[in-house]
């Protein structure tokens, strides 16, 4: 077993598929986002009140649909970091994204759950 002391974390390879993975986890929830967003904005309960989301459907889905993305980029960050953990490899690259991934989830439910139930 080598000390931890030893071991060179330094893969510029490795960071740039970390970097692109939480990236494209934050597009792909920015879209869902969207595409919640203006499926809330058509819905027939919402037409009298001129608010986006009127209802507890549709802010379910603003809050669930982009966390469930988040949180499923999240747990793939952390199953990457095993992985490469276990190619005896630079893992904690793998491990800071699926912090970062986490932190992001939890500031959207926090502030968003603040924002819809006003």
């Amino acid at each position: 077993m080598v000390d931890d002391v030893e071991k060179s974390w330094h893969d510029p390879g490795l960071f740039r598929r970390a970097v692109t993975y939480s990236i494209c986890v934050l597009a792909g929830a920015a879209l869902v986002f969207a595409v919640i967003d203006e499926w809330a904005q058509r819905r027939e309960p919402c037409a009298h009140t001129g608010r986006t989301f009127c209802d507890t459907a549709s802010q379910a889905t603003i809050l669930g649909g982009p966390a469930l993305v988040l949180l499923a980029g999240t747990l793939g960050a952390f199953v990457a970091t095993y992985l490469v953990w276990r190619r005896h490899r630079a893992w904690p690259i793998w491990q800071g994204a699926g912090w970062f991934l986490l932190t992001v989830t939890l500031a959207y439910l926090a502030i968003g759950s603040g924002v819809v139930t006003e």
